[in-house]
């Protein structure tokens, strides 16, 4: 069990039950969410976060007294609550009572989706999803943007603090080492990618036709880039923010159409992919059918990459319309998937010796301060008590001294070496923080300053 312990903090006895080691007070890693592979996008969509009240979130899982820090990351894909808890159990079931209570549904109807990691098992989970090793399509590049940001907002609320510093910046080197020794992201593979290979898959070719982007962001404008590079002659784009799209446009030497024209832009496009954060549909069965009318039931291909969906699920009933959403996408995924299978196996290859690091690096964290406040501690009891020997004794000379200071000397380093041998020893060891909570404990060693930590977590 992966666990982080807080200086100088120990548990009666009363309190002690439950937890990994009787003498500590011990942080544990947990990660507790759902994503593509375990929960149907009905579900996903229901407990995502919207980006304006991700702060807000952020505050009120801090507020739970299970945990002690905490990270929500929230895509298309995934909903996840990355934390550092003193209770794992109360934790997992308090994170199950805020998902519920904040979104107001219930825990029934989604439990069956959850996973929970703990320990090194949420270490190699999050240098995975870090690597796009746990993407719908792997080796996509967004999704180390998305971990980014997430942690970032963690930092401004001030709900993440040195356990998760340390963990997302370790995850963040995984990712980039993965990027750069192995081949998994060569190719321009991502969910607009593969939305665009599905639309080569509808339509024979894609030129001559004219594709409504609903949307100016991230992923309109990579959607957009591998149309054009796939033949498409037009782009339209429509946002709420009418200069967005008159720029997102300009870039592909499109039209923009204000947001409330979209049906006209419904009437000209062969090709319409939706991908913003509106909490509700934008385009209507109703809608649609009257606008099939007007193009006299010419062919339309709708790929919704929105969660929650911009697309009434009915539009896919509609004569000549197709209509994908995320899910849908999983089914074009394997096609593509195919050639990084080499790639992701040295991947993973990597990833498993950074989780080895980074659970060195955690053992090994309070191994050195406290021989280094070990051996302090004795040498400044040493000195204390030579210089009372000398005042006694001011008629020493200079040899004598000497010789009374090396023989203190020696005698500390012998007392010392048998502990500090198998202290050394435990470094590699599961009981490593035991000892080192028992020597602190026994010896009355000082807490470390958190400047002190977060220097060492710096090296």
């Amino acid at each position: 069990m992966l666990g982080f312990i807080e200086q100088g903090e120990f548990l009666p006895a009363s309190e002690r039950e439950g937890y990994s080691l009787s003498y500590t007070y011990t942080m544990e890693l947990l990660v507790i969410g759902l994503n593509h592979k375990t929960a149907p996008i009905e579900i996903r969509e229901c407990l995502a976060f919207p980006e304006d009240k991700m702060e807000e979130a952020l505050s009120k899982v801090h507020a739970l007294s299970s945990l002690k820090e905490n990270m929500i990351l929230s895509t298309c894909n995934r909903v996840e609550v990355y934390a550092a808890t003193r209770q794992t159990e109360r934790a997992i079931h308090d994170l199950k009572e805020f998902l519920s209570q904040y979104h107001g549904v219930s825990i029934k109807e989604f439990e069956k989706s959850l996973y929970s990691h703990v320990g090194e098992e949420a270490v190699t989970h999050i240098f995975r999803v870090a690597s796009s090793l746990d993407s719908m399509v792997v080796g996509e590049p967004q999704i180390l943007g998305q971990i980014k940001d997430a942690y970032d907002i963690s930092q401004q609320v001030k709900t993440s603090g040195l356990i998760l510093h340390r963990l997302l910046h370790r995850a963040f080197h995984v990712a980039k080492r993965v990027r750069t020794e192995t081949k998994i992201g060569n190719s321009a593979v991502s969910v607009s990618f593969v939305a665009v290979e599905l639309a080569k898959k509808i339509f024979d070719t894609l030129e001559k036709k004219t594709v409504l982007l609903i949307g100016a962001g991230e992923m309109s404008e990579l959607a957009a880039q591998h149309l054009v590079s796939g033949g498409v002659e037009k782009v339209l784009v429509a946002n709420r923010t009418f200069e967005r799209a008159e720029a997102l446009s300009q870039q592909f030497k499109g039209e923009a159409i204000p947001f409330e024209e979209m049906s006209q832009g419904l009437r000209k496009a062969d090709i319409v992919i939706s991908a913003t954060d509106a909490p509700q549909f934008l385009i209507w069965h109703d809608q649609v059918s009257k606008v099939m009318k007007d193009r006299k039931q010419k062919p339309i291909f709708f790929i919704d990459i929105a969660d929650p969906r911009d697309i009434e699920p009915k539009v896919g009933d509609i004569e000549n319309v197709y209509l994908y959403n995320i899910d849908d996408l999983q089914k074009v995924v394997s096609d593509n998937i195919q050639d990084r299978k080499k790639e992701a196996q040295k991947a993973e290859a990597i990833v498993q010796d950074e989780v080895a690091k980074f659970v060195n690096w955690y053992r090994s964290l309070d191994i050195t301060p406290t021989i280094v406040a070990l051996r302090k501690k004795f040498e400044e009891i040493r000195r204390k008590e030579l210089e009372k020997t000398f005042s006694l004794h001011p008629n020493l000379s200079d040899k004598e001294r000497k010789s009374l200071e090396a023989m203190t000397s020696a005698i500390i380093n012998k007392i010392l070496h048998d502990p500090l041998t198998s202290l050394k020893k435990k470094d590699e060891g599961m009981m490593a923080d035991l000892y080192v909570d028992t020597i602190r404990a026994i010896f009355q060693l000082p807490e470390k300053a958190e400047s002190e930590i977060e220097e060492e977590n710096q090296n």
